[in-house]
């Protein structure tokens, strides 16, 4: 690979369109459940299932579960994405929003 080539792969990188959304993580030996909110729906699960395998999770209660009952017992869910038209002050606003709608839904607790 060339160093152009290279620099063509980062910037398409760099320029890709990111999709904001809420997610939630549920326990299925536990029924528990978490939602939180993401600029960036579709990586949010990779960073989040690190910093679990690595017991550095800074969400207290879903690390301990995690580490009672294992990575296979727990699944990311996508639960609304957002418009990538909305400006960034609206997509923060609607963010919330509709974390705390999916929060009262499943009685979920905030990350």
């Amino acid at each position: 690979m060339t160093s152009a080539d290279r620099k063509a792969l980062i910037n398409d990188y760099k320029d890709r369109e990111t999709i904001a959304g809420v997610f939630a993580v549920i326990c299925s030996a536990t029924g528990r459940a978490w939602v939180g909110q993401s600029p960036h729906i579709d990586t949010q699960q990779n960073g989040l299932w690190f910093s679990l395998k690595m017991g550095g999770s800074p969400f207290r209660s879903l690390q301990a579960e995690w580490t009672a009952h294992g990575a296979d017992n727990f699944r990311f869910e996508q639960l609304d994405r957002l418009s990538p038209d909305l400006s960034d002050m609206a997509r923060k606003d609607e963010l919330k929003r509709r974390a705390a709608l999916w929060i009262a839904r499943l009685e979920a607790e905030a990350l």
